[in-house]
């Protein structure tokens, strides 16, 4: 044997010590390390319709349900729910939301509504209202 290949007791013990430390990280990324989650997109005003699928309606109104719970005095989810729900054909959900948008885009301390907002919920609060006219004329008989 050459005298190269065996190396004294104290240069094996020297190499070990310096592995130790890249050893020790190694094994502690495989066996402690948890993965975070990845961060969660933050809602947006416009994420009621945004991706919709009329198969996935219910899922649709959920998301939107939390679009409106995140901005409690923007009209402007409330109105895209309104859609969500007439096209679920839940009119009186839908109704309701059309009401209360409204109210808050009347509300003397809200922002300035943009115009094409404005005339959406003119139509929609008048097409509940001309709905539950006859309904209430139909149930005074």
């Amino acid at each position: 044997m050459s005298a190269t290949a065996i190396e004294p007791i104290g240069q094996r013990r020297t190499k070990a010590r310096r592995l130790l430390p890249l050893l020790s990280l190694v094994a502690g990324c495989l066996f402690g390390c948890a993965e975070e989650p990845l961060p969660q997109p933050k809602l947006s005003r416009e994420d009621c319709l945004r991706g919709m699928d009329m198969k996935k309606l219910p899922e649709a109104i959920s998301r939107c349900d939390a679009v409106v719970a995140a901005f409690p005095r923007d009209p402007f989810p409330l109105n895209e729910r309104f859609l969500l729900h007439t096209l679920n054909q839940n009119r009186r959900a839908a109704c309701q939301d059309i009401v209360r948008a409204n109210a808050l885009a009347r509300r003397p301390q809200a922002p300035p509504t943009d115009e094409l907002l404005r005339q959406d919920l003119k139509l929609r609060l008048a097409s509940c209202t001309r709905r539950s006219a006859p309904d209430q004329k139909r149930s005074s008989h």
